[in-house]
């Protein structure tokens, strides 16, 4: 499958770092929204979570996500993303810490003594990015 490329300017504000949307599904197809903390790599997004979370369930029964991001000082600039998600406990605590001191500037503290954490990675499959001020909004979506 293609995958659809972030802008570098839509990585921008990805990592700038703001806060993001996460939606997923549930297992009779109800929405759910999640605040997250995210970061690019690459032109994936990643998402760190705990295998006790709704969030995590539901993307292991339904990988179709989205994500929406924007900077709280400019809400009309936005990164939408409609994407599949993949998980994996490689990177877990890493990724944790790693955007804890993005977003805080402390260490993580929060998990219990078994939370699992786990790295949900978003390959994009379509890529909206609109910056009012430049007039356009820029779309991407797969080709495969």
């Amino acid at each position: 499958m293609t995958m659809a490329v972030l802008p570098e300017r839509a990585r921008a504000v990805i990592d700038a770092p703001e806060y993001a949307t996460l939606a997923t599904s549930d297992k009779n197809g109800q929405p759910l929204l999640s605040v997250v903390w995210v970061k690019t790599d690459g032109n994936d997004v990643l998402i760190s979570t705990t295998t006790d979370r709704r969030k995590y369930r539901d993307v292991i029964r339904d990988p179709w996500v989205g994500l929406l991001v924007f900077p709280k000082e400019q809400p009309h600039v936005y990164v939408s993303i409609q994407g599949t998600a993949t998980v994996t406990t490689e990177g877990g605590a890493e990724l944790i810490q790693e955007l804890s001191q993005r977003y805080s500037g402390e260490p993580y503290t929060f998990d219990g003594p078994n939370a699992v954490r786990v790295v949900i990675r978003i390959a994009p499959t379509k890529v909206i990015f609109s910056d009012p001020a430049s007039r356009r909004a820029s779309s991407a979506r797969r080709t495969g």
